[in-house]
C-alpha cells in the first residue's frame, strides 16, 4: 500500500469524517444519558463489563482516538476521565464538553498531521487520520453494547440510526 499524502488525508477529514463524527458523537451523548443512575453496575452476564464501565470506556476510548489523531501519538493512560465524574450524567456531560473541545482543535491540524504515521500499541501503525474511522467503528461496537443493556435496565432506548420503540411511543403520546 502505497503512502498516504497530505492532501488525500485532509480530503477524508474534511470530506468524509467530520460531519460523521459529530453526528455520531451526539448520539453517544444520548446513549451515555440513557444509562439509569441507580443500575450503573448491571451487567447481562458475570464476564460482562458493568454499565458504568462500558459507559466511561466509551466516553475515553471515543476522545483517545481523535486525540491520537491531534497529538500524533496514541496515548494508552487509563486513566482519562476523572475520578470525581462517576454518573451517567456526569461521564456524559465530560463526554460532550471533552469531545466538543477535541472536535474543535481536529477541524485545525494540518494535512501533514493527519497523513503522520502513529503506533498503535505495537500492533499497528496507520496514517493518524486512519484512527478516526478506527475509533469510530469501536465507538459504535461499545455503543451497540450499552443500549442493549438499556431495556433490560429499564431504561429508555433513545434514537440511533432511525427512530427507536421508546422515541416512536414518546412521540404517538405527545401527538395524543
Amino acid at each position: 500500500m502505497s503512502e498516504m499524502t497530505a492532501e488525500q488525508a485532509m480530503f477524508l477529514l474534511q470530506s468524509v469524517y467530520l460531519g460523521t463524527l459529530k453526528n455520531e458523537s451526539g448520539i453517544t451523548k444520548r446513549i451515555l444519558q440513557a444509562v439509569p443512575a441507580g443500575k450503573c453496575e448491571y451487567k447481562p452476564d458475570p464476564v460482562s463489563k458493568s454499565a458504568i464501565e462500558l459507559a466511561r470506556h466509551i466516553a475515553a476510548a471515543d476522545n483517545r482516538f481523535v486525540e491520537a489523531v491531534i497529538n500524533g501519538v496514541f496515548d494508552t493512560n487509563p486513566a482519562m476521565i476523572p475520578e470525581n465524574v462517576k454518573t451517567p450524567a456526569e461521564i456524559a456531560a465530560w463526554y460532550e464538553q471533552r469531545y466538543a473541545k477535541n472536535f474543535e482543535a481536529l477541524t485545525k491540524v494540518s494535512g501533514d498531521q493527519l497523513a503522520k504515521i502513529v503506533d498503535f500499541r505495537g500492533m499497528f501503525q496507520w496514517p493518524a487520520v486512519r484512527f478516526l474511522v478506527f475509533g469510530l467503528h469501536h465507538t459504535i461496537h461499545h455503543r451497540g453494547q450499552l443500549s442493549a443493556y438499556l431495556r433490560s435496565m429499564g431504561a429508555k432506548v433513545p434514537s440511533i440510526y432511525g427512530e427507536s420503540y421508546d422515541a416512536a411511543e414518546a412521540r404517538k403520546a405527545a401527538q395524543a
